[in-house]
């Protein structure tokens, strides 16, 4: 499929953490996501093998319809052919990734400060992603909640790179995040662990306005 224009597809972002959901099949996740209004879908899997990351990436893409990119794992977004990859602060540098990949493909960055966010900027980053807006179990390292203000703060620092609201969003912080200037929100819990994904998925793009 044709990837959709990068701004249509961070409005929604899904992160299929193989670590949360329980036994729930990721796929089947990420099928129920897209029904419910889901606009780009993240594979993340730090344990895998990159064989068994691949195959778990070839089955999201298989069952919904959504641009798909794969966290950290350079190698496997290009040997799936996925939409992009996810690269956080100690993975592959961005700039070096840019030399590797074909056109059309997207690279995102992490930034929880203001120098992150310049720095993933001037490295070319697609987009970013800006958290933990609120407290979060789904990331170790993932620092204290920074709130819409601190989202709005970061921002400011690469204001030409969209960006998107992470960590622990729920669809009352919706509204907070989208006026502090974010192209979308990326969740994890608030769908993977919801009792019904689809469900979870339409609320919250109820909340960021169709």
């Amino acid at each position: 499929m044709s990837a959709p224009p990068l701004g249509d597809a961070l409005r929604l972002v899904v992160i299929l953490d193989a670590g949360v959901g329980g036994d729930r099949d990721l796929a089947e996740v990420a099928s129920l996501a897209a029904s419910g209004g889901a606009t780009m879908l993240q594979v993340r899997a730090k344990d895998a093998a990159a064989r068994d990351l691949a195959d778990l990436v070839r089955r999201v893409s298989a069952a919904a319809p959504l641009p798909v990119v794969v966290n950290d794992r350079l190698d496997v977004a290009l040997a799936t052919a996925a939409a992009g990859c996810h690269l956080g602060q100690d993975d592959f540098p961005i700039d070096v990734a840019r030399t590797m990949v074909p056109a059309g493909f997207w690279l995102g960055g992490s930034a929880g400060t203001p120098e992150e966010a310049r720095r993933a900027a001037a490295a070319g980053a697609d987009y970013l992603g800006i958290g933990p807006v609120a407290a979060t179990a789904s990331k170790d390292d993932a620092g204290a909640a920074i709130g819409a203000e601190g989202f709005r703060r970061i921002h400011a620092a690469a204001p030409a790179v969209p960006a998107v609201a992470i960590g622990g969003v729920t669809a009352a912080l919706v509204p907070a995040l989208v006026a502090a200037g974010a192209a979308g929100v990326a969740v994890i819990r608030a769908v993977l662990d919801a009792p019904d994904p689809a469900r979870a998925a339409r609320e919250l793009r109820a909340a960021l306005g169709r």
